[in-house]
């Protein structure tokens, strides 16, 4: 197996049949082996009916059920886990950005790196429509330099970007170590990424903005909070 694609999902019944079938549309060309894992985290909608439905037409199409509550994070670590590609991605359920996107991360993985995430903030980017003004400057520009303060990584500009792409070797050693379940997980498995020595690479992507998109002004409060438990940590 060469590609795994994880997808976190929580309530996604009205977006997540036209985002599998689109990443189905472009694997389905491509000359490897590669499977999708839906992790769905307790939905109470048709999340999960969605995917068995339609597990019998799109080839190695898996369903792993989560509980309610526990978290973006702790759905892509338990994706990352039970997938058995040697590249391992995850994406939005939303489609933020395309499964195609993935062409760019293949030249920096052959270059030696390992870990190769999608940013919105590095020259080349393509954000469509852009982010509104309020939304960049606390939820992008301001978490940006409070999460440099607190933690560091300085040298990567968009930590928050969900299409994220690791080696085998990288995602099973990583993501057994992560804690954090909530919004700043991102966060944290690229702190360990770092300490444990990979090589990680930022590449610029097209990213269609969601206006349905469950990273609210709330979320703001969490994500500060989980930033002081990942210092804790650290």
């Amino acid at each position: 197996m060469h590609l795994s694609v994880i997808i976190p999902a929580y309530n996604e019944e009205k977006r997540l049949e036209k985002t599998l079938n689109s990443i189905n549309d472009y694997l389905s060309k491509q000359n490897y082996q590669s499977e999708i894992l839906v992790v769905d985290n307790g939905s109470k909608d048709r999340t999960s009916g969605i995917v068995k439905n339609l597990a019998g037409r799109i080839k190695n199409l898996r369903l792993i059920e989560g509980s309610v509550g526990q978290g973006k994070g702790f759905a892509v670590k338990k994706g990352m886990l039970e997938a058995v590609g040697d590249y391992r991605i995850f994406t939005d359920a939303d489609n933020s950005t395309s499964i195609d996107q993935i062409e760019k991360m293949w030249p920096e993985f052959e270059k030696g790196f390992d870990v190769v995430i999608g940013s919105r903030d590095v020259k080349g980017a393509i954000l469509n429509p852009p982010q509104p003004f309020l939304r960049k400057i606390i939820l992008g520009d301001g978490f940006k330099l409070y999460r440099k303060i607190i933690i560091g990584l300085w040298g990567i500009e968009d930590t928050q970007c969900g299409f994220k792409g690791f080696k085998k070797e990288a995602a099973e050693k990583i993501f057994p170590e992560s804690k954090i379940s909530g919004w700043t997980f991102d966060v944290e498995i690229l702190l360990l990424a770092k300490k444990m020595g990979y090589k990680i690479k930022e590449i610029p992507v097209s990213w269609v903005n969601d206006p349905d998109s469950k990273v609210k002004f709330s979320s703001v409060i969490e994500m500060a909070i989980g930033l002081l438990k990942l210092k804790l940590y650290d």
